[in-house]
């Protein structure tokens, strides 16, 4: 694999010596200090790094594309002050407001995105955190989720107490997810409610329940690349499972309404560098990816991506399902062929 590398003018010795030494010794990635080496200068050297974290993602995530799906079964009135959500109390957004879902409504959208093509789906609910008897709703919903279906499910329920965490991986409930959102030195432009070590603190209680972890952020804040690997290395120290990857979409009535869009290399950029430092974990492309990449949205399965949330966000629409499904069909050769648990060849 990498002697083709090796023997073409195209490729930034840097890059390819690196993808060379993880592949050979099933290496734990790069160092800090690589990473930040790597970060692109040029428009050459991005597609240089893409085209490499591709082989990292073919070495260590072969022929694997999974399809995270979301609900947002709890929307609005959350008392924190992310500068980037609508759904802030801080904000003056026009975003739909309701309860949680009752069980029954979560279990028929967990089928009916299922059917659409989703082999994860999490409920999401806004708010610090759910009480008991919410927590007692999407665990009813997942144990009839767990037997009627094939669904990896997840939770993104806020900041999470020891008991709620047992009580969601018994009811069949397998990957937490809570993003840190950016790195500890940004934090404090982002986030003023919460200190960013109870994310952190939330992340490793739901691993000491037996719960994957599913941490990531939004990339196009107004962070640094030093920043952005400061974040890499968190998620590092943290060893999570999956990392999700959102790029800002900057809405109205957010302090960040006025940020311009991430320019799409860039954005591409920030994956493949996530995949050089986490060679083996599930990196998926979440929010943003259409209204950011525009024509360039699948490149992201060729910059280091093995998954794709598909279907509406959560006060956003996203883009549509068949269309998703029919794009890895085409990236599969045509062949539209999927293992027996449903992931596309790729």
């Amino acid at each position: 694999m990498i002697a083709e590398l090796e023997r073409s003018t195209m490729f930034n010795s840097n890059y390819y010596c690196m993808v060379n030494r993880i592949a050979a010794s099933v290496d734990d990635g790069i160092s800090r200090e690589e990473a930040l080496s790597l970060v692109p200068r040029t428009p050459k050297a991005a597609m240089e790094m893409i085209a490499c974290a591709n082989l990292l993602r073919q070495q260590f995530k072969p022929h694997r594309v999974f399809r995270c799906a979301i609900l947002n079964a709890k929307s609005g009135h959350c008392s924190q002050d992310c500068a980037f959500c609508s759904q802030s109390v801080h904000h003056n957004c026009r975003v739909e407001t309701y309860p949680l879902r009752c069980a029954d409504e979560l279990i028929e959208a967990g089928l009916r995105l299922a059917s659409g093509g989703a082999t994860h789906y999490s409920v999401v609910t806004s708010g610090v955190g759910l009480n008991e008897r919410e927590v007692d709703t999407v665990c009813r919903a997942a144990e009839t989720l767990r037997k009627q279906s094939r669904l990896h499910l997840c939770a993104s329920v806020g900041m999470l107490s020891e008991s709620s965490a047992r009580r969601l991986k018994a009811a069949g409930v397998t990957r937490y997810h809570h993003n840190l959102e950016t790195a500890p030195s940004f934090f404090n432009q982002i986030c003023t409610t919460h200190d960013y070590q109870e994310d952190i603190d939330s992340l490793r209680t739901a691993r000491a329940a037996g719960l994957e972890i599913c941490s990531g952020g939004i990339f196009g804040m107004g962070e640094s690349w030093g920043q952005r690997v400061e974040m890499f290395f968190m998620l590092k120290q943290l060893d999570v499972d999956c990392i999700p990857v959102n790029f800002l979409n900057p809405l109205p009535g957010t302090r960040l309404a006025h940020r311009p869009l991430l320019p799409a290399l860039e954005a591409l950029s920030v994956v493949a560098l996530l995949r050089f430092i986490h060679p083996g974990k599930d990196i998926t492309i979440c929010g943003g990816r259409e209204i950011t990449l525009k024509e360039l949205h699948s490149w992201v399965l060729f910059a280091g991506a093995n998954g794709l949330m598909i279907g509406n966000y959560l006060t956003t629409q996203g883009r549509n399902m068949g269309a998703d499904m029919q794009m890895l069909r085409t990236l599969s050769m045509g062949e539209g062929e999927r293992s027996e648990d449903g992931m596309f060849c790729l």
